[in-house]
């Protein structure tokens, strides 16, 4: 079900695609600029797309608050970096001065960043006379295939912020006691500045696959970790509210197999060439795209375990076939099990999953972006695994 907000902004552009010729027509990435006044501004963005939840209550908002209300220099389009929107389209009416805004998919149309400032406007602006204060707005379409990449990037200071809070907190005892003593360890970082090369919201996104309380069956998937890291970070922090170190946590439940994941991470990784071969004995993985070979003389290494790798596969190929491996887990006696080695069983299904991710990635345009959200990727992956058990 689609959404069209029209209003009237005080200036539009349209900055083109430096990439793209007229021939290539204009459905891919374009970005329109636009200069709103405050009391302008829908009260109905779709909020779906933004990462984070907004708290007025803390320092940031009652700065943006402040700057909102102060009239005595009325710069508040410039002091702050204002909206960036997704839409499926966007028009112009240079009679009315009035932008359309069409959001189709709320899965990746809506606001991206500056969800603080959208919430501090909407409660504040009663407050504001017309033609007082104006909010930049950034509109982005043709985006949905470098969605996560785009929230990621312009979400960077807040997933700094909670990870580096939730250190503060402790929140991430479970994740350092489970993997004491790997060689690992002593590479992940958990804040913003510290050595290492394995960051904590990506150790959040891949145990975030193996909830079994969040994602108990097949009726749900993780599309979550390969899209949202932020969401992951989120989902691991509320846990540990609710539940803290207790047995309740599905991350405490995950202890026993927490090196198992990451280990078996590796296995993919290393062996994804490999697996590939199996099903297109001439085929050559180094030309798939996305697909990264090593140069003459030049080897690669694995995530966890620094293995030598002939290849660097992106991840949304990684994800769906670790994510699949959910199918082999139980809980018992208030632990997450195995109900068989994922090993042995990466072994006998890795042809059939990678050739599957592979051939859906073709069919997505031969990108592995759209794989990795891709929820019927996941689902094909995970029932290939699950109906493992049955034979």
């Amino acid at each position: 079900m689609s959404k069209e907000l029209k209003f009237k902004v005080e200036s539009f552009r349209k900055i083109p695609n430096p990439y793209l010729s007229k021939e290539d027509g204009e459905k891919k990435a374009m970005m329109y600029i636009a200069i709103c006044d405050v009391k302008n501004l829908p009260e109905d963005i779709p909020m779906d797309t933004n990462p984070r939840k907004q708290k007025l209550t803390m320092g940031v908002p009652k700065k943006i608050r402040a700057s909102l209300l102060d009239e005595t220099y009325l710069d508040f389009y410039l002091l702050n970096r204002g909206l960036c929107i997704s839409a499926a389209d966007v028009t112009f009416n240079n009679y009315s001065n009035e932008m359309t805004v069409l959001f189709e998919d709320f899965e990746y149309h809506g606001d991206v960043d500056g969800g603080h400032t959208y919430q501090v406007i909407k409660a504040n602006r009663d407050k504001l006379e017309f033609d007082k204060q104006f909010v930049k707005l950034e509109i982005l379409t043709g985006i949905e295939d470098i969605f996560q990449r785009l929230a990621a990037a312009r979400n960077t200071s807040t997933q700094v912020q909670d990870k580096s809070i939730a250190e503060l907190e402790n929140r991430f005892e479970i994740i350092k006691k489970a993997t004491e003593g790997e060689r690992y360890y002593s590479d992940i970082y958990f804040e913003e500045n510290d050595e290492g090369s394995i960051d904590v919201t990506d150790i959040l996104a891949i145990l975030n696959m193996f909830n079994l309380d969040a994602y108990p069956d097949k009726e749900k998937f993780p599309t979550a970790s390969y899209s949202s890291k932020k969401k992951c970070i989120n989902t691991y922090i509320e846990c540990h509210k609710q539940y803290g170190d207790t047995a309740e946590n599905p991350y405490v439940k995950m202890v026993p197999i927490m090196k198992d994941i990451f280990k078996l991470y590796d296995y993919i990784e290393v062996n994804m060439a490999r697996y590939y071969k199996e099903k297109y004995s001439s085929g050559k993985y180094g030309s798939i795209k996305g697909v990264s070979p090593a140069k003459r003389g030049e080897t690669f290494k694995s995530k966890f375990l620094s293995n030598n790798m002939e290849y660097v596969t992106p991840t949304g190929f990684i994800y769906p076939i670790l994510g699949s491996f959910r199918a082999l887990l139980k809980e018992e006696q208030g632990v997450y099990k195995w109900t068989k080695n994922p090993f042995v069983v990466m072994d006998e299904l890795g042809g059939d999953l990678v050739a599957t991710t592979v051939e859906r990635s073709r069919t997505l345009g031969n990108n592995p972006q759209s794989v990795g959200k891709d929820a019927g990727n996941w689902k094909t992956l995970y029932m290939t695994v699950r109906l493992s058990m049955l034979e």
